[in-house]
């Protein structure tokens, strides 16, 4: 074999005319199917082949997907996904993915027309934000992957760029987040050798935000301990409720603390496009650095988070590679100033900032804002069913577009019930809500999410959750 081309063009291009016109049906068609349905263990066994060593033909290939895969998908294109917060994907970001492919560009550095598109990608996301023009920024998995980054760059800014090399090691650093915050925070402390202990979680008020208060306290008693703090996180969007902490007090906080202010506005951030939600995130335009998904509520297809940094010399300092074989050059294909693998600590990067140009090119960002929009407007709806039902119980404000609540019932383990109405809803593939606990108590966790929700899917989702909920209380 040459090369991994075909001999014959003709084939490939019809099958590739074919999947296209596949997908194209499969998102238009959504409605029809279930939400989710499980993968028969049969077809599972399938799966399950030893290392394939010689050639199968494309189209028995792509046939195995149809059959094995596309159908038991995670389900979060379909209108009545509501769990967890995932996005619904859009089909112009779908095509991106296939022009991003195609070019096949690894986008860790050197000088070509892919890094552009990422800086005006990151500088959208800054004009978003409120950021200064010069912020900088690079995109990433999400963000997990963000966050993680927040806390290496808080650190080189506290303990300055030889951190690098002498390590933390001794130098009693700490952190400060709501104890609502997202489990990726403290994982990032673990990576980052500072360890989870390292992060002081303070307590959140009914509304689910973060007590500035004991926040103020907490620092002032890791002072008085000799300890040194060196970041506090504020949250746009908690996991569990959607809670939004006071951001402007927390960056008041850190300002006079000389503490890096970074915010997980993991989907929360996105908020900020649509005018009347933006009051709430007032303050996140003081921050040192944002962690946020294109991929949630702006709609684009995983993966695709972002970190944006008010100062970018932070991430140089924080990254920079100086390997002879990243040697930079004053012309040619190894010129180009800033290289994204200075900026963050992958060196082998995807295309993944061409289906967010592509998005935020076709769509508009006020149209991305209505579609935020509309979610908490359904969340608000919502919420007004489940306080109307007798049989419902509302257990958390609804702060932006997650709406927790329970059915109950007259006697029995309330919690196992709402587990079993929640799984009999996906088994049936109905809806696709997820659990949470929310006060020690197990709640139905709808966010609203995809684009393609309307309030006739909020409809069938409550009627869902009443009709299985009455069949087992009375079983």
């Amino acid at each position: 074999m040459d090369s991994l081309d075909p001999a014959d063009w003709s084939d490939l291009r019809a099958l590739g005319h074919r999947m296209i016109d596949d997908m194209v049906d499969h998102l238009q068609t959504l409605r029809e199917g279930p939400v989710w349905q499980p993968m028969p263990e049969s077809l599972r066994a399938e799966l399950r082949q030893p290392l394939p060593r010689d050639p199968s033909p494309l189209g028995s290939v792509y046939a195995d997907f149809r059959r094995l895969v596309q159908p038991y998908a995670t389900g979060n294109l379909h209108p009545r996904f509501m769990g967890w917060v995932h996005g619904g994907g859009n089909p112009v970001g779908m095509l991106a993915e296939l022009l991003a492919a195609g070019l096949n560009a690894n986008l860790g550095g050197r000088d070509h027309a892919p890094i552009e598109v990422e800086r005006q990608v990151i500088a959208w996301a800054a004009e978003m934000l409120g950021f200064p023009s010069e912020a900088g920024g690079v995109l990433v998995t999400g963000s997990s992957m963000a966050n993680f980054i927040g806390v290496l760059v808080a650190r080189t800014a506290s303990e300055g760029p030889a951190v690098r090399q002498t390590g933390v090691s001794g130098r009693g650093l700490v952190g400060y987040a709501s104890a609502a915050a997202h489990g990726c925070l403290p994982r990032a402390m673990e990576m980052a050798g500072l360890g989870r202990e390292a992060l002081r979680m303070i307590p959140f008020d009914a509304d689910g935000r973060m007590r500035v208060d004991l926040l103020r306290q907490r620092i002032a008693q890791d002072r008085a301990a000799g300890l040194r703090p060196f970041l506090v996180v504020g949250t746009a969007g908690s996991v569990d409720i959607g809670a939004i902490d006071d951001l402007a007090a927390l960056a008041d906080v850190a300002a006079h603390e000389s503490l890096w202010f970074h915010v997980d506005g993991a989907f929360g951030a996105t908020a900020l496009l649509a005018p009347a939600l933006r009051p709430k995130l007032a303050g996140i335009e003081r921050a040192d650095s944002v962690a946020f998904d294109f991929h949630k509520w702006a709609q684009v297809p995983y993966d695709a988070g972002c970190v944006v940094v008010r100062d970018p010399t932070r991430q140089i300092e924080t990254f920079g590679a100086e390997a002879a074989y990243l040697r930079r050059e004053q012309r040619g294909l190894a010129g180009g100033g800033v290289w994204p693998c200075d900026l963050g600590p992958d060196l082998s990067r995807g295309f993944r900032a061409l289906k967010v140009w592509m998005t935020l090119s076709v769509y508009g960002a006020d149209a991305l804002g209505q579609v935020v929009q509309a979610g908490c407007d359904l969340a608000a709806a919502l919420a007004a069913r489940v306080d109307r039902e007798p049989e419902l119980e509302r257990l958390a404000p609804v702060a932006l577009n997650i709406v927790c609540f329970r059915y109950r019932a007259a006697a029995g383990d309330l919690d196992r019930l709402n587990a079993d109405i929640v799984a009999d809803l996906q088994e049936a593939g109905i809806a696709a809500p997820s659990t949470t606990l929310v006060n020690g108590v197990l709640a139905i966790r709808a966010a609203l999410v995809n684009h393609r929700t309307t309030a006739d899917d909020i409809a069938i989702m409550v009627d869902a959750v009443l009709r299985l909920g009455r069949a087992r209380a009375a079983g």
